[in-house]
C-alpha cells in the first residue's frame, strides 16, 4: 500500500496488519507521546483509502492548529520531517517561553502533554510570583486535577530548577525582558 498522504504522519509509518471475523485491516498506532490509539482501516470497504478517522484523531491529540499545517504538506514524509518530529524534540522548557505576539489569549481545548504541563505551571509561577511550594498545595493540585485526573504536577524542586534555567538563560540576553 501507499501511505503516503499527510495524514498518516501522526502515525507509526508501519502497521499492525490483522484481520477480525475474517476481515483483514491495517491498524496505524498514533506517535503522539503517551496515545496508545490505534485507528483500524478495513480492506474489504468501500472506504479503504478514506483518512477521516485518522484526521479527527491527529486533531484530539495534536490539536486543530497542527492538523492544518501538516495537511498543507506535499505528502507524509515532508510533514514528518519538517513538523511532527520538531514538535516531539521541542520538549525544552524555553520553548513554551518564546514570545509569541500581542494577539487575543486563546485556550486551548486539548489535554497538555507532560512537557507543557510542566512549562505552563513554571510559567505561571513566575509571572505571579507565586511561591514554588504552591504546586504542593491541595487547593491548586484539585484545580489542577479536576476533570483531567491524570494531570501531571511537577515537584517543587522541578519548579524551582526550571526557573533558574530560564533565568540564567534570559539573563545572557538584557533586552529580552
Amino acid at each position: 500500500e501507499d501511505w503516503i498522504g499527510p495524514s498518516y504522519s501522526f502515525f507509526n509509518p508501519v502497521p499492525v496488519m490483522s484481520h477480525v471475523n475474517g476481515q483483514r485491516f491495517h491498524a496505524f498506532s498514533c506517535c503522539a507521546k503517551g496515545c496508545n490509539q490505534l485507528i483500524h482501516c478495513f480492506l474489504n470497504k468501500a472506504d479503504v483509502k478514506s483518512t477521516s478517522n485518522m484526521w479527527k484523531h491527529a486533531k484530539k491529540c495534536w490539536g486543530t492548529d497542527t492538523v492544518e499545517i501538516v495537511d498543507q504538506a506535499k505528502n507524509a514524509t515532508v510533514a514528518q520531517e519538517s513538523i511532527i518530529e520538531p514538535l516531539h524534540t521541542t520538549d525544552s522548557i524555553m520553548a513554551a517561553f518564546e514570545r509569541k505576539g500581542k494577539g487575543k489569549v486563546t485556550y486551548s481545548h486539548r489535554q497538555h502533554m507532560k512537557t507543557e504541563s510542566q512549562a505552563k505551571i513554571v510559567r505561571w509561577v513566575s509571572e505571579s510570583v507565586q511561591p514554588f511550594k504552591i504546586v504542593e498545595d491541595r487547593g491548586f493540585q484539585s484545580l489542577m486535577k479536576t476533570g483531567w485526573p491524570e494531570c501531571y504536577i511537577p515537584s517543587v524542586s522541578t519548579v524551582s530548577c526550571n526557573i533558574k534555567l530560564i533565568y540564567l538563560n534570559l539573563s545572557a540576553y538584557p533586552w529580552y525582558t
